[in-house]
């Protein structure tokens, strides 16, 4: 992959990982108002692993490690399409709301 494409194709790939991750992180209280708590117990465990997988790397994703090898731009959003002050603020925020739907749900 080119030097060029390599960062876009990485910010891409993160932006949707994340998108699946938030949208599971909304679906559960979504779930749990519908008494459909099979499923999400299956997503609140998703997300657990992948909270477990930031905190073996440090809190960091592990896209920010490979798109800190195709350049110098270190601001909170180069590695992934969001704007700077929810990238910096990710997570606590879908920290929160995770936190918040899993105890609405239970």
């Amino acid at each position: 992959m080119s030097p060029a494409v390599a960062p876009r194709s990485i910010k891409l790939l993160h932006t949707a990982v994340w998108l699946m991750f938030v949208l599971c992180i909304v679906a559960i209280p979504v779930l749990g108002y519908l008494d459909r708590f099979r499923p999400a117990t299956w997503l609140v465990a998703a997300v657990i692993l992948e909270v477990l997988v930031l905190f073996y790397n440090g809190l960091r994703c592990s896209l920010t490690g490979v798109t800190a090898r195709y350049g110098e731009d270190r601001r909170d959003n180069c590695d992934i399409y969001l704007p700077p002050w929810l990238a910096r603020h990710n997570k606590p925020v879908f920290g929160t709301l995770l936190i918040l739907g899993a105890l609405f749900t239970a």
